[in-house]
């Protein structure tokens, strides 16, 4: 390890990122609350009412989320009724998520929360640095960082995007 590791490992993006996330969510969170919904809940639910029945496989590559999490974030949703989940008529293997009219309806309910959430983030944060964040981050989940990276072997080489 050489002596400039320490100052770089305090600069980690991952590090970064992810307390930022953690911040951010616990703030939603907090104004969700009433309507009975997490932050990642909401999230499924919203996706659900724009698009639609969906598998669990496209909407975790819409989620940016791993199966195993998603399943762990559905379970409740589904316990609670706010979606159903059905074997696909084509492959009776997959699986397709629908918003029932309850979960329609709780979702409804929580909007006006995610309203007050992100007004509170705008108002921290400025309007047009969370624009321009928000533009930033997904700009990275657009970026070759995901599974289908460049190679260890293209990085040693210098390759670069700038």
């Amino acid at each position: 390890m050489s002596a400039d590791t320490p100052a770089k490992i305090r600069d980690c993006m991952c590090l970064a990122v992810r307390q930022a996330a953690r911040h951010v969510t616990t703030s939603y969170d907090q104004f969700l609350a009433p309507a009975g919904l997490r932050t990642t809940q909401f999230s499924i639910l919203a996706k659900l009412n724009r698009q639609g029945p969906m598998t669990i496989n496209a909407l975790a590559a819409e989620m940016v989320m791993d199966r195993t999490t998603l399943g762990r974030n559905i379970l409740p949703l589904e316990r609670d009724g706010l979606i159903r989940i059905e074997p696909l008529p084509s492959d009776r293997r997959s699986k397709a998520l629908h918003l029932t009219k309850v979960g329609e309806k709780r979702f409804e309910a929580a909007c006006a929360g995610w309203v007050k959430a992100q007004a509170h983030f705008e108002s921290e944060f400025g309007v047009k640095r969370t624009a321009e964040l928000r533009e930033l981050l997904r700009a990275v989940v657009a970026s070759e960082l995901g599974p289908g990276a460049p190679s260890s072997r293209s990085l040693r080489q210098g390759d670069k995007k700038g």
